[in-house]
């Protein structure tokens, strides 16, 4: 029988995909909170000796996680072979190290969790800076998907003699990735933080690069103050209004009025969290390692 596919609330168009480009069964499940906050779920079919899997992504956690849980312990006692979790946005990723005495690495306590829960994970482009790999914090074979590919496509297709720019160190790894597939040149940006609403951005030489449209490049934009504070050094330094390119749109609060208003030509960002600035699709790409883990 077909594997099943199962949406927690919000993630029901990349359900559709995944389920066409994977032949899969389409799952209803029932995912509500109780008056008190609780939540409820129920799986809405038989799936008894079927394989499943539950796509959700993981923006603004704490709402997703206990039902998310939930659904695949409800999934697995009906009856389900196995169950994979999509999870486009992997969050708890940052929290990597001890920063200071008295905190506890989260991302080790939430892999730990989910990896209790589901059979395999496929995510893309987590936040990897001190964790390596993401074997070193999940215990169950996952996939992770890079992005890279399909933001180089849309900068060839769509921007004029781009100049790729990674706003600080951190971004380095994907702006390098999508200039040398968009055979653009790059550079990347010293960041010098005070708060997490105060950060300071140098920008190096870039005279001649004055004909080139910026394209800022980071793998997530939450605040998305280091792009305002980039953009308005670059705008400066007399370079055109830049196309700011996410990889995972969180734009916490006003972060996305905020970059318009600072000077962005354009803001991008792929579909693994639903957002107007959704330009680039990845589902081929995520069903390309679904397909590697799903029995």
């Amino acid at each position: 029988m077909k594997p099943v596919v199962i949406a927690m609330p919000g993630n029901e168009r990349l359900v559709d995909q995944l389920a066409d480009h994977l032949a899969l069964e389409r799952v209803a499940a029932i995912v509500q909170r109780f008056p008190d906050g609780e939540s409820h779920v129920r799986v809405e079919a038989s799936i008894e000796d079927r394989h499943a899997l539950i796509v959700c992504t993981l923006d603004r956690p704490d709402d997703k996680l206990v039902p998310l849980l939930l659904l695949s312990c409800a999934v697995r006692e009906a009856g389900a072979r196995s169950v994979g979790l999509v999870a486009p946005y992997l969050a708890y990723m940052r929290q990597d190290t001890r920063f200071k005495p008295g905190e506890t690495i989260s991302a080790q306590h939430i892999g730990a969790w989910i990896s209790r829960h589901v059979d395999w994970l496929v995510t893309v482009d987590p936040h990897l800076h001190r964790i390596a790999d993401l074997s070193q914090v999940y215990s169950i074979p996952s996939r992770v998907v890079h992005a890279a590919d399909s933001v180089a496509r849309w900068v060839r297709s769509q921007v004029r003699q781009p100049l790729l720019i990674g706003p600080d160190e951190e971004s380095a790894q994907w702006v390098g990735a999508v200039a040398q597939r968009a055979n653009a040149p790059f550079i990347v940006l010293t960041k010098h933080r005070r708060g997490d609403r105060d950060v300071e951005v140098s920008v190096p030489d870039v005279e001649h690069w004055q004909t080139h449209t910026p394209v800022l490049v980071d793998d997530i934009v939450s605040t998305a103050r280091t792009m305002i504070e980039t953009v308005g050094h670059l705008r400066r330094a007399g370079l055109a209004a830049p196309v700011c390119v996410g990889v995972h749109a969180v734009f916490a609060q006003t972060a996305f009025k905020d970059l318009r208003a600072a000077g962005a030509s354009e803001i991008v960002s792929c579909d693994t969290i639903e957002h107007p600035s959704n330009r680039i699709a990845l589902a081929p790409a995520i069903a390309a390692s679904v397909r590697e883990l799903l029995p």
